[in-house]
């Protein structure tokens, strides 16, 4: 067995997170609306849906954020993109047909919770004219605590959120001061109990190791505070520092960022100190209370992973409303506009507001299920897979002969075509699904670390 240092520097190369695949930076403008017009009406009426909200904006920027956002002080921008938001919706059903089933729904930013409790019912109304809730649908908000109220959260509770994903990262100050989240954990606290009373049982709550001046001490004393406010479920990433790609985490010192080992041993600590608090390890990243349904699914093998990370929701088709916004059917992926400006002037014009996006072929179905196991169950059977997608038997002999040096280092176990994570591979699950990834050598994008 490799030791630890050893496997880091040859496995944890970046790497896509694997939410999607074929991943976004190999979206195309070969997408457009009459595309996405042809895939919404073919999808069967029957078919349930999950819907995700993309609400771009934030009062102040937090430097670590990777999210498509924009910063404002003043409401009037937020009052006129909710307008669109809801034109957009309305766009959506009519090609779609009246009151489609809906499974679940994701509030997702930018901050949600920016939005003024009579909009966030607004946005609720809409919703409920245009799709069927079903009765065990799901409803679920990203929150930052930050300046959040209880006639806010009351009218989370009225618009039917039964789940709230609440950003904390840290609890340190040190580490908020350099990431620019000056967040005091009693207001966290006071939130998730206002969360709790009006109903909404759900809670999340959203950690990251990586972070400017952590240390091992310092995530596990963020783990220990929040672990005594029992959240069913926490999600621990690793900061992706990206400033290639978001500009603003330049505004972060990197000379005080852990590194690639320190990262590792960061992400190990918080994962013993999370699992002694109770939580059972689900995946890559996401953790959960042994009755929640994240863990319920995990046991089940019914685990799946789309753009919001692990998920309960069974759903084949995700549709994407906002700026930016990514959704997929199955024709394929589609992404909407991302510039505030050309999506409001998009929808306005009563065209669907989608810019780019790829078709999915059988090959991409096939290694999108095969990346989905590695990423949710740590295993997969090849031969089954091939066998469900009529493919010879001999379809991923170069992939499993170019797994022998994972295999000699420890990182998996073969019984021939199965395949399965060793514990010492798990940190490096997405370097192992990278080998079944047939775009990722043509040199289309930068990924963040794998660990």
């Amino acid at each position: 067995m490799m030791k630890q240092n050893d496997l880091l520097s040859r496995y944890g190369k970046p790497v896509p997170r694997y939410t999607s695949y074929p991943t976004a930076p190999h979206f195309h403008n070969g997408v457009r609306a009459d595309t996405y017009m042809e895939w919404l009406r073919a999808i069967p009426e029957d078919q349930p849906l999950s819907l995700y909200f993309h609400i771009p904006y934030c009062d102040t920027l937090c430097w670590f954020c990777g999210c498509h956002t924009k910063i404002t002080k003043r409401y009037g921008p937020i009052k006129e993109y909710l307008a669109s938001l809801l034109r957009e919706i309305d766009l959506v059903a009519n090609a779609l047909g009246p009151r489609r089933p809906v499974r679940h729904i994701h509030l997702g930013g930018g901050s949600p919770t920016i939005l003024k409790p009579d909009d966030f019912l607004r946005l609720g109304e809409r919703i409920n004219q245009n799709f069927c809730l079903m009765d065990d649908a799901e409803f679920a908000v990203e929150i930052d605590p930050r300046g959040v109220d209880d006639v806010l959260i009351r009218a989370m509770a009225d618009a039917g959120v039964n789940r709230a994903s609440v950003g904390v990262q840290d609890v340190n100050p040190i580490v908020q001061k350099a990431i620019n989240r000056i967040q005091p954990f009693s207001e966290t606290a006071r939130v998730i109990e206002g969360l709790r009373a009006e109903g909404i049982t759900g809670i999340n709550v959203d950690l990251i190791y990586g972070l400017p001046h952590q240390t091992i001490r310092l995530v596990e004393g963020t783990i220990e505070a929040v672990a005594k406010l029992r959240p069913s479920r926490l999600a621990l990433f690793g900061y992706a520092h990206v400033p290639w790609m978001k500009t603003h985490q330049k505004m972060i010192d990197e000379k005080v960022l852990p590194n690639a080992e320190e990262r590792l041993e960061q992400a190990e600590a918080a994962a013993k100190a999370i699992e002694k608090a109770g939580y059972v390890p689900i995946g890559l990243d996401h953790f959960a209370l042994p009755e929640d349904p994240l863990a319920v699914a995990y046991a089940k093998g019914n685990l799946r992973r789309n753009f919001q990370g692990y998920t309960t929701d069974q759903s084949e088709i995700l549709i994407g409303f906002g700026a930016s916004a990514i959704g997929v059917n199955p024709g394929g992926y589609v992404q909407n506009e991302p510039s505030l400006r050309d999506y409001q002037r998009r929808v306005d014009g009563g065209i669907l507001p989608v810019t780019k996006g790829v078709a999915v072929s059988a090959d991409d179905a096939l290694r999108r299920e095969v990346i989905q196991d590695i990423m949710c169950s740590y295993k997969v059977d090849l031969a089954d897979t091939m066998i469900r997608h009529n493919v010879p038997n001999t379809y991923f002999d170069f992939e499993l002969e170019g797994l022998a040096d994972m295999e000699a280092d420890g990182l998996i176990e073969r019984d021939g075509p199965k395949i399965t994570v060793t514990k010492a591979g798990q940190p490096f699950v997405r370097t192992i699904a990278a080998r079944f990834d047939a775009y990722l050598d043509n040199g289309k994008g930068r990924h963040s670390m794998a660990v």
